[in-house]
């Protein structure tokens, strides 16, 4: 050995600490806001829980039997990367019935480990390092983080309460600059219930159009709604081809844990999506498949009845917080109340954190959601009219003795 390796091979080596191995994009994503607040739930007893994104149902029997059937008959093998043809045509048949949107099964469609992994691949396939990402809040937290992993900037878009949470095209205007790319949209809301009617889509349709933004419209509620049918923003006048409509059987058929969705869009967007799904997952478990063709053929029903069960649980929460002293506006879709707590003198996460202290309700706290969100809960009503009706009770509780 030289003297020079020699006195080479003598110095230290800078030791990193493991967290220096990680991207920094992910190293700086905060955690789940609402996987945080539950990890304190899981330490407590007695907790009346109105914070799951979940339907309270199991699934329907035979949807299961669909799956059961598909093993014992020995379908365990891989699919198509874009999921079974004969699913696909079922859920185009279903769009065009339930929504008025026509596409094509064989290159307008892809299946895929529910509607958070088809957000994911659009988001992949669209941004290229810093384009702006225009997002209306409150929303779903995986957006911004999403966006952020695909190398995107995320923007906020706040709604307000006293426009139902609706986006409006003067907000969405304001927003918009040279490097704005994608609109995503979720309604009927996750968190707050809004929705948009086709009156209400016409001027942001307009907005889409001139400024020549691609949509990422997240239906996953869309079954969903309360006095009005949904109105998917790819039935709008010319903006099929600048939609990707994201969905899934998670809400409407009780389907949460069989992890399936799926995106339909214009040929060229679904086929890169396509690129992706295949070298990261391949294609959506086979036994899913088969319980989803199912649920889309013979579910519909049973869906409707859950429908009409969490309307009657919607007039019962909104009520209830109105009567105990909090404003609430009156959701119109998905399974969520967005109750006011600005009165109180508290933030979200203190109000949320001392009503699972002292009350042991369990409630998710409107800030995790993104701007509008702070001040508010959001109170899920997918659960059973006895614990809506006991946690109605102790929050009313709670709030007289924070008025003392």
């Amino acid at each position: 050995m030289t003297k020079e390796a020699s006195q080479r091979s003598s110095v230290p080596v800078q030791t990193r600490q493991m967290s220096d191995y990680l991207n920094p994009a992910v190293r700086n994503i905060k955690p789940s806001g609402i996987r945080r607040f539950f990890d304190l739930v899981s330490t407590r007893k007695d907790v009346i829980t109105l914070g799951v994104g979940e339907p309270d149902f199991v699934t329907p029997w035979h949807v299961r039997e669909a799956a059961v059937m598909s093993l014992e008959r020995g379908k365990t093998q891989y699919t198509s990367n874009a999921g079974m043809p004969e699913l696909r045509e079922a859920i185009c048949n279903y769009l065009d019935s339930s929504f008025h949107v026509q596409y094509e099964p064989s290159n307008e469609v892809i299946v895929t480990i529910g509607g958070s992994e088809a957000i994911d691949l659009a988001l992949r396939a669209l941004i290229t390092p810093g384009d702006e990402i225009l997002i209306p809040e409150p929303c779903y937290i995986s957006y911004s983080p999403i966006t952020t992993l695909s190398g995107g900037v995320s923007v906020g878009i706040e709604t307000y309460a006293k426009d139902q949470f609706k986006l409006t095209a003067e907000a969405l205007e304001k927003t918009i600059t040279p490097r704005s790319k994608v609109l995503i949209l979720c309604y009927p809301s996750n968190p707050t219930g809004g929705i948009m009617t086709y009156e209400d889509w016409l001027p942001i349709a307009k907005v889409v159009e001139e400024h020549d933004l691609i949509v990422i419209s997240d239906e996953i509620y869309a079954e969903l709604t309360y006095g009005s049918k949904h109105v998917s923003f790819a039935a709008m006048p010319g903006m099929k081809d600048r939609t990707i409509l994201v969905s899934g059987f998670a809400k409407a058929f009780a389907m949460t844990g069989w992890r399936l969705g799926y995106a339909c869009g214009h040929p060229d967007l679904i086929a890169a999506m396509l690129k992706i799904h295949q070298y990261t997952v391949m294609c959506a478990p086979v036994m899913a498949q088969y319980a989803a063709i199912e649920a889309l053929t013979n579910g519909l029903e049973e869906k409707d009845r859950m429908v009409e069960s969490y309307n009657q649980r919607r007039r019962l929460v909104v009520q209830g917080f109105r009567d105990i002293g909090l404003e609430c506006h009156e959701p119109q879709g998905a399974f969520y109340a967005f109750p006011s707590v600005k009165s109180l003198g508290l933030t979200s996460e203190e109000f949320a954190q001392r009503l699972l202290e002292e009350a042991n309700v369990a409630a998710v706290p409107g800030d995790v959601f993104g701007l509008g969100g702070e001040g508010h809960l959001r109170c899920s009503y997918a659960t059973s009219v006895a614990n809506l009706t006991e946690a109605i009770d102790r929050i009313g509780q709670f709030v007289y003795k924070l008025k003392q």
